[in-house]
């Protein structure tokens, strides 16, 4: 499979996570709604990553998820905050006891679809 073909296919991914975000939010589900943002946003750096360096490192530590889209060019740049907001939820919304707010679930949805449309631009040009 080639790299074009892998970012296409975590884009997809990416969008597939982000739609179950939108309806686990309208479930009340603010916490899965959360998590299946981060993980859309993850993705969608994913298919930055491939697209702009032919490369994105797979680690279960998210932490250099940031760094790695920081150094994809200007394109990846302006999305790394983005990224960084997005991730700084993951642990509350997957591990910890207290739930996120419905405010922050809205919030990482927004910026996984920021993500997502960006990532799709990228793709497209």
């Amino acid at each position: 499979m080639g790299v074009a073909q892998t970012a296409q296919l975590h884009l997809e991914k990416a969008g597939e996570f982000l739609a179950a975000a939108r309806i686990d939010l309208a479930a009340g589900h603010v916490n899965a709604a959360t998590s299946n943002a981060v993980i859309a946003g993850i993705n969608a750096k994913d298919a930055v990553c491939l697209k702009l360096t032919g490369v994105t490192s797979k680690s279960d530590d998210h932490r250099g998820a940031v760094a790695e889209l920081r150094s994809a060019g200007e394109s990846g740049a302006n999305l790394a905050p983005v990224l960084a907001r997005l991730l700084g939820l993951k642990t509350r919304s997957q591990y910890q006891t207290t739930s996120v707010a419905r405010s922050d679930a809205v919030k990482a949805i927004e910026w996984a679809a920021r993500l997502h449309e960006s990532a799709d631009d990228i793709l497209r040009a």
